[in-house]
C-alpha cells in the first residue's frame, strides 16, 4: 500500500466507528488541492536541470493549511497527499487553528552545491507562490530541509511580495523570525506525551530502556532529552545501520561519532545491528524516527516494546496497528506524538504576526500544556471505546474538522 492508501484506510476506520456523515467523509478522503510544478534550475556547470515538485493542501476548514517541505529522491504525489492529510489530523488533534498541507521536491539534495540548493529552494517557492501565504498555507522544514533553506524561501516570498513577510514560513533561524525551542520541538513534544503514557502505565522513567530508529533531528533530540531525564538509551540507528549497548549510550558522544564518520555504526563498545533489528529489541520504549512503513504485518509480532512513540510520519501500517493493539502495545501515533513541531511552528507564526517574541521557557511551558492535555483527552477516548490510540486520535481530530466544516457550510 502506498502512504496515501494507508491514510485513507486510517480515516475510514475512524469514520466508521464514529458514524461520520458520509458527505463529510467523501470530502475528507481527498485533498482539496494538489499542485504539481516543474522547477528549472541553472546548475553550476551552466546546464538547466528540471526538478518536479508538489504542494498538497488537504483541508482548510479550521484555518490556513500548514506543513513541511521535503527534498528527497523518493518524494511522490501520493506521499505528499498522505502527509497533508496526516497534517490536518495532527493540527486538529492538538487543537491548533490550521488545516493540513505538505510539499516536496524529487531531488537528492546531497548532490547539489549550496548555490544550486539555494536556487532550487527559491524557484520552488516562486512556483508555488500563488497558493501560499500567512493566511493561506504556511510551509516549514521536513526531511532534508532546514532553517537555512526556510530563510531562503521566506526571503524569496518577501522579495516577490515586495515587503518583509516572515509569517509565510516557520522553522526559520531565530535571527529572521524563528521561535525559541523550534529546533528540538518535535522531539520535546513527543517526550511530553511519552511521560504522560508512562504515568498511565505506572512505569518509572529511571533506567527505562529506549531504542531509537533514525538519528536525524527528531531522533537525536529525543535521545538527548530522554537521556537527560533518566531514560536509558540502549540502541540508535541511522540510514546506514545501528548500534546496541546493554550498558546504555551517551547521545552526545554518539552524535559526535556520527558527525566524524557519517554514521552511528562502529561506535566504541557497541554491537552493530540493522535497522530491522532495532525494531525488535527487548526495550520498554521504541521510537521510530525515520521514514514511513517501518513496522508492518511482517515484523509487528516481533515487537517487544511496551510503548511505541512515533516521531516519524506513518511508520506503522494499518495491519501492524491491529496486531500491536492485540499484543497490548501502547502506540502513541505520529499525528499526536510528533505534533510538537507544528505546535511550536504555530507559536512562531503567532509571534511573527504580532512581531513580539517569547522566551524558550514560555514556549516550552505552552508546548507542555498542549501536548499533555491532548494526550490525556485522547487517552480518555481510547479507554472509553477500548480502541487503539491512533483511532482515538483520529476520532478526536476528525470530529473537530467535521464540526468546523458543518459550521462553515462546507457539506
Amino acid at each position: 500500500m502506498n502512504p496515501f492508501e494507508n491514510a485513507q484506510v486510517q480515516l475510514k476506520k475512524a469514520a466508521d466507528l464514529m458514524k461520520l456523515d458520509k458527505n463529510i467523509y467523501e470530502i475528507l478522503k481527498q485533498p482539496q488541492r494538489i499542485l504539481e510544478v516543474n522547477i528549472p534550475v541553472k546548475m553550476d556547470d551552466g546546464t538547466i536541470k528540471v526538478f518536479k515538485g508538489f504542494r498538497s493542501q488537504h483541508n482548510n476548514s479550521r484555518g490556513p493549511t500548514k506543513g513541511g517541505i521535503r527534498f528527497h529522491p523518493d518524494v511522490s504525489k501520493e506521499e505528499v497527499m498522505a502527509l497533508s492529510m496526516w497534517m490536518t489530523w495532527k493540527c486538529a488533534a492538538v487543537n491548533i487553528p490550521y488545516g493540513g498541507g505538505k510539499g516536496g521536491v524529487i531531488v537528492n539534495s546531497h548532490e547539489l552545491s549550496e548555490k544550486e540548493l539555494e536556487k532550487l529552494s527559491r524557484n520552488y517557492i516562486e512556483a508555488i507562490k500563488p497558493i501560499i501565504g500567512p493566511s493561506k498555507d504556511i510551509p516549514a522544514p521536513d526531511v532534508y530541509t532546514n532553517p537555512k533553506i526556510m530563510a531562503w524561501m521566506m526571503d524569496e516570498f518577501s522579495r516577490l511580495e515586495g515587503f518583509h513577510n516572515p509569517a509565510v514560513i516557520t522553522g526559520k533561524p531565530i535571527e529572521v523570525g524563528g521561535s525559541q525551542g523550534r529546533g528540538f520541538s518535535t522531539a520535546q513534544g513527543g517526550v511530553y506525551t511519552l511521560n504522560e503514557a508512562m504515568k498511565k502505565l505506572g512505569i518509572e522513567k529511571k533506567d527505562t530502556t529506549v531504542a531509537i530508529q533514525g538519528y536525524g533531528n527528531a531522533g537525536y533530540f529525543a535521545a538527548k532529552i530522554l537521556y537527560e531525564q533518566g531514560y536509558k538509551i540502549v540502541a540508535v540507528s541511522d540510514s546506514k545501520g545501528g548500534i546496541y549497548s546493554e550498558m546504555g549510550l551517551d547521545p552526545e558522544k554518539v552524535f559526535s561519532h556520527k558527525k566524524k564518520t557519517g554514521s552511528v555504526k562502529n561506535f566504541q563498545d557497541t554491537k552493530n545491528i540493522t535497522n530491522e533489528d532495532i525494531l525488535e529489541l527487548k526495550t520498554a520504549v521504541l521510537v521510530p524516527a525515520a521514514l514511513e512503513n517501518q513496522i508492518t504485518k511482517e515484523n509487528a509480532s516481533k515487537i517487544q516494546a511496551k510503548i511505541i512513540l512515533e516521531l516519524a510520519n506513518g511508520p506503522t501500517t494499518p495491519e501492524a496497528d491491529e496486531m500491536l493493539f492485540k499484543d497490548k502495545v501502547l502506540v502513541i501515533p505520529d499525528i499526536l506524538a510528533n505534533a510538537g513541531g507544528v505546535v511550536v511552528s504555530y507559536f512562531e507564526w503567532v509571534q511573527n504576526l504580532m512581531n513580539y517574541y517569547w522566551t524558550e521557557e514560555e514556549v516550552l511551558g505552552k508546548l507542555k500544556k498542549i501536548m499533555a492535555d491532548s494526550f490525556n483527552q485522547i487517552y480518555k477516548i481510547q479507554q472509553k471505546y477500548k480502541i487503539d490510540m491512533r483511532t482515538a486520535t483520529y476520532i478526536s481530530a476528525v470530529s473537530r474538522v467535521a464540526s468546523a466544516m458543518k459550521h462553515r457550510g462546507h457539506t
